[in-house]
């Protein structure tokens, strides 16, 4: 198998959740040149892989078809001879490429209509028996070789690349940042507000940081959309000086680099938090909404604070009962508390 193609997920967390389908398929094909087709928003992540030859980024739109991009991207990579190509998303649309490309194998899960443009194919698992993430991804390797142990590295391993580092030192400096304890913070969650710990309880959370060493600096890290949640969380705290909002003033690449280097990260459950994981920095994970059975993060340093109360996990965007206990009963001193035992 010299040439395969991983159409990638569309969300940071779910690709973090391929690299050990990566890391097998170079185990199991160790000649092979394993390319990557992902959208600008994930691309980053497949950049941080050891096992990936190629990153080919495709300026995707959400919910569109996009028939004369994916034509092109088709004559593009038929040239390229891939023999299998493992189409991880559920959607119609991403197994197009591949189809128009005349890929000998493509491989992934059955639904939306994609009979013929998928050939080799398993049923996706039921939402009320979903196993992790990682292992939803693994369970395709069968496809081609059903020898492979799909147990075999489930623990995703991200690396850090020379560029972004020196991009994100030069914005420590440039920001004047004092040297000391890093500690990063990760308030939002794309998903919705079920998914977010109260901005005021990160608040004190990053205040009760700096009152136990005034050394320590807190780093507020997202995407554009969190900038306003970082604001609000600035306002409420004591010690603002320490406290550093760079939600939305990074490029991927960067933040992988600044968690990289941070001491700890705090977070909810997003696409932050599985790359922490896949870094191996200590970390809390706050989960609400969603199930950490399902969308655990992947590390021995990390620790999960979720209540797994009666109502959860509901896997809603907003609370459907209005109240949302299964994080405001998470207090800051709990969370603080995790943190020190890390």
């Amino acid at each position: 198998m010299q040439g395969i193609l991983i159409i990638a997920p569309n969300w940071i967390g779910d690709a973090v959740m391929t690299q050990p389908l990566l890391a097998s398929l170079k185990a199991l094909y160790p000649n092979s040149k394993i390319d990557v087709l992902a959208s600008t928003w994930v691309a980053p992540i497949y950049r941080a892989c050891s096992e990936v030859n190629e990153v080919i980024e495709a300026k995707f739109e959400h919910k569109q078809l996009q028939w004369g991009l994916r034509k092109n991207l088709a004559k593009q990579l038929q040239a390229k001879n891939y023999q299998a190509c493992f189409v991880l998303p559920n959607s119609l649309k991403s197994a197009l490429i591949p189809w128009l490309a005349n890929i000998p194998f493509r491989i992934g899960y059955r639904g939306e209509f994609r009979i013929g443009l998928i050939n080799l194919s398993l049923d996706n698992p039921s939402k009320l028996n979903r196993p992790p993430m990682v292992k939803h991804y693994q369970a395709l390797l069968q496809l081609l070789d059903d020898e492979s142990n799909p147990a075999i590295g489930l623990t995703p391993i991200l690396n850090v690349s020379l560029p972004a580092k020196e991009s994100v030192e030069r914005k420590l400096q440039d920001a004047h940042i004092p040297m000391g304890p890093l500690y990063v913070i990760c308030p939002g969650a794309e998903y919705g507000p079920s998914k977010r710990w109260p901005s005021d309880y990160f608040a004190k959370l990053a205040s009760s940081l700096i009152d136990q060493d005034s050394s320590n600096q807190v780093i507020l890290l997202g995407s554009k959309s969190d900038e306003a949640i970082a604001q609000e969380i600035l306002s409420q705290a004591d010690h603002a000086k320490n406290i550093h909002n760079w939600c939305g003033s990074t490029s991927l690449d960067e933040a992988i680099a600044l968690i990289g280097k941070s001491k700890a990260v705090i977070s909810n459950d997003s696409g932050l938090m599985h790359i922490a994981a896949a870094l191996k920095v200590p970390q809390v994970a706050i989960f609400g909404s969603s199930d950490p059975a399902h969308t655990p993060p992947l590390s021995n340093k990390a620790q999960v604070i979720w209540l797994n109360m009666p109502c959860s996990p509901c896997h809603k965007r907003e609370c459907p009962l209005g109240h949302l206990k299964c994080l405001k009963d998470i207090l800051p001193e709990q969370v603080l508390a995790t943190l020190n035992t890390l």
